[in-house]
């Protein structure tokens, strides 16, 4: 079974400085041991509030609001990530991915590399900038509806325009978990979950047997965290 486990964004990751050491390092062995079991499916941290997008969709208009913003309504329905050139080619792509999907609205933000969090040097030249569209929960997505044809149509698209780097769709928030933890103490809830005020700040996609399994790795992940909120939603 795949599993989304998403934290949300705190003070220290938007400040927008590299993270400390000691989280970067523990984290690094704990996704490392994940990629040694074969249990990695997917993964990245986003940046902070000033280096993402939001775009509400109405009917055959849409807005976009630039960062930095509060979080709204950050409960993700799917993601597709993206190499663009900008972040207005990012704009265009998710404003026709949410388009296909029937959203009302999709967040657009900048991924963090490896020269962000310290780890190695930035490339010389111009560095393509990837991408995660998160396309927000609608009444029909909790409902279990199956994602519109028209979505493989754009996904088809982006791959011919080089621009594809993967995407995911998740289950229902009923099917989900959400761990509260703080001073070191950990707190689950059970979903359905209405609203998800937090924006999302990283994510890995691990393949674990059981949501058991899957709490149990979501603890580990927590703790090197902090306190923090994390969703674990089925892929």
């Amino acid at each position: 079974m795949l599993f989304m486990v998403m934290h949300k964004i705190n003070a220290e990751i938007d400040a927008g400085g590299p993270p400390r050491t000691e989280l970067v390092e523990q984290m690094g062995r704990l996704v490392g041991d994940a990629i040694k079991a074969n249990k990695l499916h997917d993964g990245d941290g986003l940046k902070g509030r000033k280096e993402r997008a939001r775009v509400k969709l109405r009917g055959a208009g849409h807005t976009v609001q630039k960062g930095p913003y509060q979080g709204e309504h950050e409960l993700v329905a799917s993601y597709a990530k993206l190499t663009v050139k900008s972040m207005d080619e990012g704009i265009v792509w998710a404003t026709r991915y949410g388009e296909a999907l029937g959203a009302a609205e999709v967040e657009v933000g900048q991924l963090t590399e490896a020269w962000d969090i310290g780890v190695a040097p930035k490339p010389a030249g111009e560095v393509p900038l990837r991408v995660l569209v998160l396309a927000k929960a609608t009444p029909a997505t909790e409902a279990g509806a199956q994602q519109p044809a028209a979505v493989n149509a754009v996904l088809e698209d982006m791959k011919r325009a080089g621009v594809f780097l993967g995407a995911e769709s998740l289950k229902p928030s009923s099917k989900a978990v959400r761990l509260q933890a703080a001073g070191g103490k950990h707190s689950w809830t059970d979903g359905p979950f209405t609203e998800s005020k937090e924006l999302i700040s990283g994510y890995v996609i691990i393949n674990l047997d059981s949501l058991e399994e899957a709490k149990a790795w979501t603890a580990r992940y927590a703790d090197i965290l902090g306190d923090s909120e994390v969703d674990v939603r089925e892929v």
